[in-house]
Formats: C-alpha cells, sequence, structure tokens
C-alpha cells in the first residue's frame, strides 16, 4: 500500500513540475519545482540528492533510482546480478561508486569506478583498498540485416557527432569507432589525469547510451533518441558493453564459467603433453647417438689390434 501512494506521490509531482515547466533536461528520474527563489530544482526520484540538469547524472546515482520503490515494477524479482545487474550501490558525496559494495547481508565485492564487480564476492570483513578506475570501455553493437551495408565513413561519423553532442563526451575521448557489418565497435578510454571537473566520465556516457538503445532513455522525454546513418535508422539489435580497468581484475578460477575452466584445462593439458614428448624424443635421440659413439669405438679399437 505504502510503494502505491509512493508512486501516486512520485507521479502527482512530475504532472506539477511539467505544469511549470520545470523539469530535468538530462534526467527524467527527478522531481523537479521552483524553488522560493524561482529557480528550478531538481532532485533524484527517492533521495535528496539534488541533480545537475547541465551535464550526466553519475551511474552510481542513476542505478539508486532504480532501486527505489516508484522504479520496482521495472526491476526483476531478481534485482542484483553480478557484473552488470541492477544492485543498490553506496555513493560517495561526489556521486562515485565507493570501492566495496555489499547487498545489504553479509556479502560484499569490490568494483571499478563504473559500478562493474572486479573481484570475487567475500564476506564484510573483505578488504577494498582503492577505486579502481575504468580506463577503457570497449562497446559492440550488431545492428539488423539489410540488403547492404552502411558506408564505414558515415557509421563512424553519426555515432561520433551522437556521443559528443548528446552525451557531452569530449572528441579526445573517442579513440575509433570500426565498422564491419554488421558489428560496429566504439572505443572510449579516459585516463584519471586526462580527466577534468567538467569532464563526463566514459562510464556514465556508457551507460546513457546503453540505455537510450534499450529504449529505456533517462533524458527528458523531448529529448528523443534517434540513430540514423546517412538518413537511414541504425537498428541495433545486440549491445555488449566490456570494461577495461587501469589494474586488472581479481577474479579467482570458482568466478570462471565451466566453458572457460574447459579450455584453460585443455591447453594446460596440451602443454604437459608437449612437454613429454620433447624430453622423451630427446632421450630416445640420445640414446641413439650413444649407442653410434660405442659402435664407432668399438671398430676403431679392432683396426689399431690389426
Amino acid at each position: 500500500m505504502e510503494s502505491r501512494l509512493g508512486i501516486v506521490l512520485v507521479l502527482m509531482l512530475a504532472a506539477v513540475s511539467s505544469a511549470h515547466g520545470c523539469t530535468c533536461a538530462t534526467n527524467k528520474r527527478t522531481t523537479c519545482a521552483p524553488d522560493l527563489s524561482g529557480v528550478c530544482v531538481c532532485r533524484l526520484i527517492g533521495s535528496a540528492w539534488v541533480a545537475n540538469c547541465s551535464t550526466l547524472t553519475s551511474k552510481c546515482l542513476l542505478m539508486k533510482t532504480e532501486m527505489t520503490p516508484s522504479k520496482a515494477r521495472r526491476v526483476p524479482s531478481h534485482g542484483f546480478l553480478d557484473n552488470d545487474g541492477i544492485y543498490d550501490p553506496d555513493c560517495t558525496a561526489s556521486g562515485a561508486f565507493k570501492a566495496k559494495q555489499c547487498n545489504g547481508t553479509d556479502t560484499c565485492w569490490c568494483v571499478n569506478s563504473a559500478g562493474v564487480r572486479r573481484t570475487d564476492k567475500g564476506d564484510t570483513k573483505l578488504n577494498c583498498s582503492e577505486l579502481v578506475r575504468t580506463n577503457h570501455i570497449f562497446i559492440e553493437l550488431k545492428h539488423k540485416k539489410r540488403s547492404e551495408p552502411f558506408v564505414n565513413s558515415e557509421v563512424a561519423n553519426a555515432l561520433r557527432y551522437t556521443i559528443q553532442n548528446r552525451y557531452k563526451l569530449h572528441p579526445n575521448y573517442i579513440k575509433d569507432i570500426d565498422y564491419e557489418y554488421p558489428l560496429i565497435s566504439i572505443n572510449l578510454k579516459q585516463n584519471a589525469s586526462q580527466k577534468s571537473n567538467s569532464d563526463v566520465d566514459i562510464a556514465d556516457v556508457a551507460y546513457y547510451f546503453e540505455k537510450d538503445v534499450k529504449r529505456d532513455s533517462i533524458f527528458h522525454s523531448n529529448n528523443s533518441f534517434f540513430l540514423s546513418v546517412g538518413g537511414k535508422p541504425l537498428d541495433v539489435e545486440e549491445m555488449l558493453i566490456y570494461y577495461i580497468d587501469e589494474k586488472p581484475p581479481e577474479f579467482s578460477m570458482k568466478h570462471l564459467t565451466p566453458g572457460v575452466i574447459a579450455v584453460v584445462v585443455f591447453v594446460i593439458l596440451s602443454l604437459i603433453v608437449g612437454i613429454i614428448v620433447l624430453v622423451v624424443t630427446r632421450r630416445r635421440r640420445t640414446g641413439k647417438y650413444k649407442k653410434v659413439e660405442i659402435k664407432e669405438m668399438g671398430e676403431m679399437r679392432r683396426g689399431q689390434n690389426l
């Protein structure tokens, strides 16, 4: 009953905000209203966080809004997923992920700056000494089949324009965009030393972009999303996002899937067999050489006795 009342209240606040023309262009998951001086103030749904509507909201704070009662109907019953799933994160005062995340009971894990788990799960004693930065994000898109491929340069230009203008990412952080029908790869790289306070984070850009592609845009409804190449729609049917950190993840073998483990075991066994074959072959060859040397020595001795 309480959750229903919460949803109704949020909808009423949103309606009042829209009526006053007070909305957050970069985040529809907010409730906005003019303050006493008439300035439009927008707060994230379910919290007291004030949104900066001139830029992207951090991924950590966006994930928190998805876990509020007003969004509960959109979250699956198994809400908590390992890596790229939904969980209720702990955020710092600046909106960044805390290095250590827990599920509210006794299970904790370490995350990178994109909020992606980079260690095995442990108990509350788990030590996450630092928040490792995600400095490289690789996005792979697959578009629907069409009679002929797009022009490579047009694909790169269209996506580069979208990322720069819609998500306000500086072009220096868009390293390359490759197209090989029907796959598109986007490489975003941003080291901590390069990023200024005014720069959006590549993790936030990737999250906004993912939501746009999946038709669950975070932007306000009047900021519609449409991808096109050369005036023709780019219909994306699959999307994968890979996160590369400044330091390698710390997963143990138990984190690997059975298929990956089987491959690793096969490679190790192949190496062992190869070493055994090499050793046996060398021994056989050494034995033959010794036999030949003994035979030659015998013949030389017989020749001396004649």
